[in-house]
């Protein structure tokens, strides 16, 4: 019994208790000191570097982001670029370029689809559309009508164009065309030529051999105003077969039987006039002659032709007066 009264416990009851309860806290404290240590971090080795340079710390401290990137697709462009240059590529590269536009453009449905050509009398449809550089490839969104224009001009037959462009596929094109004007000879070559003396065409297609005909240096220029003066004397054009132009300073008529005409280098009307006169009331050009010479102004001479001048001495030699008998000699 203890001092109270009550009933004294046997240390040696207490002891394993105690050992209990002590093994347990221990248990528990371990336990969170393992739960709560952490992996340890493995630390990255430090590379030594070299101190950068002054300039590229201050192209990476004041450049923008990304320049890099877009000096390098600008030296490659510049590169490519010179390439095609130096390769002699260009016109290649322009072509591919602009069929590339264009194939988008036609997918969008800028397409041509209709043509109208309107105004065209020598030249066909398709010599209009290969002038102006216009194919299955072109669309109407891309197409420049200044440059068709020109194109257009560039060709001798045409005078004037216009360009209509009606979206989202129709192109007219409304032409003038030169009109053919005469023949013109020069060094052995002949060429249709329009009344301002623009060469049209060589000579191939018979649709032209009715027109004049005119030969010599410089004749393609002042064709238009001599056929003019010319035409004022129908007795005389009506039998001319060509124009020459002699040292580019007057003309000579060259008739359909042969006969050459030289006109005067000055006041070329009264000469056709007379010799108009000459043909109505003499008939002229029905005789046995080879040239007429109208180049002074007071005189007209003729040159007969062989078989003439040979009648004309036989003619002469008969009316010689014969020598009477006893006449000394």
């Amino acid at each position: 019994m203890d001092g109270a009264g009550r009933p004294a416990r046997s240390m040696r009851s207490q002891g394993p208790q105690a050992d209990l309860k002590a093994a347990a806290i221990g248990a528990a404290v371990l336990l969170r000191e393992r739960l709560g240590r952490r992996a340890p971090v493995r630390k990255r080795p430090m590379i030594d570097r070299a101190p950068s340079n002054r300039v590229v710390r201050l192209v990476e401290r004041y450049l923008p982001n990304r320049l890099g990137v877009a000096l390098t697709v600008l030296m490659l462009l510049g590169s490519t670029g010179l390439g095609i240059v130096k390769g002699g590529h260009v016109d290649e590269f322009m072509v591919g370029l602009s069929d590339a536009r264009n194939a988008l453009a036609n997918s969008a449905g800028f397409r041509i689809t209709e043509v109208a050509i309107n105004g065209r009398r020598q030249l066909s449809q398709d010599e209009v559309l290969a002038i102006g550089g216009v194919n299955g490839r072109s669309s109407l969104l891309f197409l420049d009508a200044t440059i068709l224009r020109d194109k257009l001009k560039g060709n001798p037959w045409i005078a004037d164009a216009t360009i209509l462009k009606l979206y989202p596929g129709r192109l007219q094109i409304d032409i003038v065309e030169r009109t053919a004007f005469a023949l013109w000879q020069q060094d052995g070559r002949l060429a249709v030529i329009a009344e301002d003396g623009a060469v049209l065409e060589p000579f191939v297609a018979r649709r032209f051999v009715s027109l004049p005909l005119v030969v010599g240096k410089g004749a393609d220029a002042k064709a238009r105003d001599f056929l003019a003066l010319l035409d004022r004397y129908p007795q005389v054009r009506s039998v001319t077969r060509a124009a020459i132009l002699v040292g580019e300073r007057r003309w000579n008529l060259r008739l359909k039987d042969g006969l050459d005409i030289r006109l005067p280098e000055n006041d070329v009307g009264n000469a056709l006039s007379m010799l108009s006169k000459l043909d109505k009331e003499e008939r002229l050009f029905s005789r046995d002659i080879t040239a007429v010479d109208l180049r002074l102004p007071d005189r007209l001479t003729v040159q007969l032709s062989e078989e003439a001048a040979k009648a004309r001495d036989e003619l002469f030699k008969d009316k010689k007066p014969r020598k009477k008998p006893g006449d000394s000699a």
